[in-house]
């Protein structure tokens, strides 16, 4: 397993233990994580904390010049709001642990010249359908269903 990929999935376990939605992120440039984050939506009672967003928040104020040159690793399929911050920022490059569970934006991303990378990984897909058949309603919540 690569190392930005497992500290996303360790982040979304830390999301999971405090009893949030098991989705992590990690913001990776020049081979250094520089923000982390999960979905908090649960913890923080906010409408858009999801990973991705948390992990751009952790980072802090970036020049251009290193979105530009940075990877985004996530555990879930980014959807359509991380994948408008995804593009609004200009990160090339999208490292996605499963899109079975969720398929969000990538056609998109794509299309606007991302690289996605799948690495479909069996404990990501574990940990979201187990969450999802434990808490329905939540996960629809979380996908505005």
């Amino acid at each position: 397993m690569d190392e930005f990929m497992q500290a996303a999935i360790d982040e979304a376990k830390a999301g999971l233990a405090q009893g949030g939605i098991p989705i992590g992120s990690v913001l990776v440039h020049d081979g250094k994580i520089i923000g982390r984050g999960h979905n908090r939506r649960v913890q923080t009672g906010s409408p858009t904390l999801h990973g991705e967003m948390d992990a751009l928040e952790n980072a802090g104020r970036q020049p251009a010049s290193v979105y530009k040159k940075s990877v985004i690793y996530t555990t879930l399929s980014p959807c359509s709001m991380c994948t408008g911050a995804i593009l609004l920022y200009g990160i090339p490059k999208v490292v996605i642990g499963e899109n079975h569970s969720f398929m969000g934006e990538e056609a998109l991303l794509k299309s606007k010249g991302v690289e996605i990378q799948m690495v479909d990984s069996d404990e990501c897909k574990q940990m979201m359908s187990d969450f999802m058949a434990e808490k329905p309603e939540l996960w629809n919540e979380d996908i505005g269903e």
